[in-house]
């Protein structure tokens, strides 16, 4: 299987950014105040996280993507606002100066995450009205839109954006937050881990019992499917026509932040470039596997996708 030429592929994506800030240094001592490691910081980087990342995955894939969301009046946006253009991504952030840009700061010693501190405050109403005004205009543009949830108060009309999308015939994917999903009914495909399904239809004790909830699910929201993302389980998922299982990539997991990122980009360029549902689930979780062997929020490019897949 091969991903083929995905540059016809336009897809929009709307939800929560944030810059993603990495401190990289040594660890050589136990601090002599409290019993926490002495981090020597000796470099740092930044990336764009959240639904940013989730952009910056469908432009690492070849495919035109637009990006809509809320900052601060602050050095985090205007940061992320330069790192998004560079990233060849139609970026429009609605500023919004009662907020500060969501900042996730974290602090590696040896290749290992010590410590993260995030920064975060939900956007105005007013905002956030503006930015759906925008969203309804950008649709015509897209075959395909992704709501990225991370929880952070940019997508509380999401209900109105899934109507608008659906309305204008496009394929809507959520990648989900929180235990109530009836927020999202009427979308084409909810992604959530096993964590976030099972906050959400309780536990299971075998495959029979995952399918008949998952499956319970899938139809009290209207989905056409429900894709869920199991770690070293693979993903699975649930529509109309039955389910298919995905085992994991065996490779070492060096880190699985933005894994979900990589998961529901790949997944919407390869529907919005006309792929069916198990080649698209197929080159999904073979992206995921790929990802979670860099550090930090990563991407995987196109063509390094279609070695994998080859």
């Amino acid at each position: 299987m091969q991903i083929g030429d995905l540059s016809a592929a336009r897809l929009l994506v709307v939800g929560d950014v944030m810059l993603d800030r990495y401190w990289f240094g040594d660890v050589a001592r136990i601090s002599p105040e409290a019993p926490v490691p002495v981090v020597k910081v000796q470099r740092s980087e930044e990336r764009p996280g959240g639904a940013a990342n989730v952009a910056r995955n469908v432009a690492a894939l070849g495919a035109e993507v637009g990006l809509l969301s809320v900052v601060g009046d602050d050095e985090a946006g205007r940061s992320l606002q330069h790192l998004l253009e560079a990233s060849g991504i139609d970026v429009s952030l609605h500023i919004d100066p009662a907020i500060s840009t969501t900042v996730k700061l974290r602090v590696i010693g040896r290749q290992q995450q010590l410590l993260r501190i995030d920064f975060e405050t939900s956007p105005s109403h007013e905002v956030l009205r503006a930015k759906l005004l925008e969203f309804e205009s950008r649709l015509p543009a897209c075959d395909a839109v992704i709501l990225s949830d991370y929880g952070k108060g940019g997508l509380a009309h999401i209900g109105e954006l899934i109507r608008l999308a659906c309305d204008a015939g496009k394929k809507v994917l959520v990648d989900p937050k929180g235990d109530d999903f009836s927020k999202y009914a009427g979308a084409t495909v909810v992604t959530p881990n096993r964590a976030e399904l099972r906050a959400v239809v309780g536990r299971w004790h075998d495959e029979e019992e995952l399918a008949r909830k998952a499956e319970a699910l899938r139809v009290s929201l209207g989905l056409q499917a429900l894709l869920v993302t199991r770690s070293e389980e693979g993903m699975s998922l649930f529509h109309a026509d039955g389910r298919l299982h995905e085992k994991a990539v065996a490779r070492e997991v060096f880190d699985v932040s933005g894994a979900g990122d990589t998961v529901i980009a790949t997944l919407a360029v390869m529907l919005a470039g006309g792929a069916a549902w198990a080649e698209a689930v197929h080159a999904a979780n073979v992206a995921a596997g790929l990802v979670v062997g860099k550090l930090g929020t990563a991407v995987v490019g196109g063509a390094e996708l279609d070695a994998a897949l080859k």
